[in-house]
């Protein structure tokens, strides 16, 4: 098995899901006796939250870059970030760094094409549903994306940021997502884009008015089938 670099902690719920989700997507291939051979980097989420200035981003691609290049060097073969909105500075990691790194975005766009979607709405926090970076990245996979709902996107946002990023899972909140699914699914769209680690905590992928495609999900499968030696 090959061993895969993980920058966690952004946040500390998500990481746990990516740590056991690919723990078991390794024993569920090749046995209950074994695990996956993972590196793991935590870092201090008090210095990446809710990052708006151009300095504030700057000092996030430094904090990430530089955590690439420790796991890089411990002898990592691969990297992953386990958070969505980090990815926007994905590409300045990519670059520093001489192993993979395999991309949240492009995962799940992939999935998506071979899959036949053409159109998607996306929730997560309100960085990920409202800057280009992330909805461009996934257009270049044969997209068309819905407009995103301001007026929703602050509630998820309140949502992730003060409940799920602390471990808190409400029935309140189980009980506005399932509103918003069922109003996102009326409109011109196949599929549900879950742009959050954390939203899998509250929406059941498999169990819904729509597909759904959960990043988190799939970010994991792929690095499975890298730790596995699926992936080139």
């Amino acid at each position: 098995m090959r061993k895969i670099g993980l920058i966690g902690g952004m946040s500390w719920a998500s990481t746990e899901l990516y740590y056991r989700h690919l723990n078991k997507g390794v024993q569920k291939r090749i046995g209950t006796s074994c695990s996956a051979p993972i590196l793991l980097e935590s870092l201090n989420y008090c210095d990446l939250s809710r990052l708006s200035t151009p300095e504030q981003w700057a000092h996030a691609k430094d904090v990430l870059i530089a955590s690439a290049k420790r796991l890089e060097d411990a002898g990592a073969t691969a990297l992953m970030i386990a958070a969505n909105s980090m990815h926007k500075v994905a590409e300045d990691v990519a670059a520093a760094i001489s192993i993979p790194l395999l991309h949240i975005v492009d995962e799940t766009g992939e999935k998506m094409k071979a899959d036949g979607i053409k159109s998607a709405a996306v929730i997560g926090t309100r960085h990920v549903m409202a800057e280009p970076w992330f909805r461009q990245r996934l257009v270049r996979h044969g997209l068309t994306l819905a407009p995103y709902d301001a007026s929703r996107a602050e509630v998820i946002d309140s949502i992730i940021y003060d409940q799920l990023m602390q471990g808190k899972v409400t029935e309140d909140a189980r009980r506005t997502m399932r509103t918003f699914i069922t109003d996102i699914a009326k409109q011109d769209v196949q599929a549900l884009v879950l742009a959050c680690t954390e939203l899998v905590m509250l929406v059941d992928p498999d169990a819904n008015v729509l597909p759904i495609y959960d990043t988190t999900r799939i970010h994991v499968a792929a690095g499975v089938e890298w730790i596995l030696g699926d992936a080139p």
